[in-house]
Order: structure tokens, then sequence, then C-alpha cells
């Protein structure tokens, strides 16, 4: 015969469920509030940041960063919207231009300011 094996379907009919009229006229139980839905959660918008420098963004890093007191990283990603490697590599050009200064270098995040010129 077509149709699915006899394996798969199950051959004992189920009686259909019947209402307890007790149950039905309690319908929360007690100290049973209503259930918690899960909230969506916060979704961070996706930021576009540069991953390579453009002529306008190299001059405003060359103008603008060294005249900051506190240079990381970071906060050249922020103020130019490039990506974190690309802000590591702008550190590391003024750098070698010698127009900042290291305070403090670490492994995951190093601190710069501005060079003093003496």
């Amino acid at each position: 015969s077509s149709g699915p094996p006899s394996w798969l379907v199950s051959t004992a009919a189920m009686a259909p469920k019947k209402e307890d009229p007790k149950k039905s006229a309690k319908s929360s139980g007690g100290g049973k509030a209503k259930k918690k839905k899960w909230s969506k959660g916060k979704v961070k918008e996706k930021l576009s940041n540069l991953v390579l420098f453009d002529k306008i963004t190299y001059d405003k890093m060359l103008a603008d960063v060294p005249k900051l007191k506190l240079i990381t990283p970071s906060i050249i990603s922020e103020k130019l919207k490039c990506n974190g490697s690309l802000a590591r590599k702008a550190v590391k050009e003024l750098l070698s231009q010698k127009l900042i200064r290291p305070i403090l270098t670490h492994k995951s995040q190093c601190v710069y300011t501005r060079a003093s010129h003496q």
C-alpha cells in the first residue's frame, strides 16, 4: 500500500482531551503571573569604517592627531572613522615622523601624547 510505512505511523488512536471544569475556571494559579517574554536585546549598529586611508583622511590624521593630548588607536579609530588595525598603523606612522611620543606601551593598548617640542 502507498503511504508511510507502518513503523512510522502510530496505530493507537488517542482519545480527545477533555476539558476539566475545575481547571478552566481557575486559569492563572496562585501567584503565577504572566510569563515573562524575552527582550529582543539591543542591536549594535554596524560601523562602516575605512580600511585604507584616502588622501583627505590621511592629511586630517597628520594635522589633527598630533594636537591631541591623549592618543590611542581607539581614539584615532573613533575620530577618523577608520578600523582598529588602520589606527595602529597610523600610530606607527606618527611615531616614525616623531609627531607623537609614547607614554605607555602594552601588548593590547598603547597610550601616546603629542611630542613636546624642546
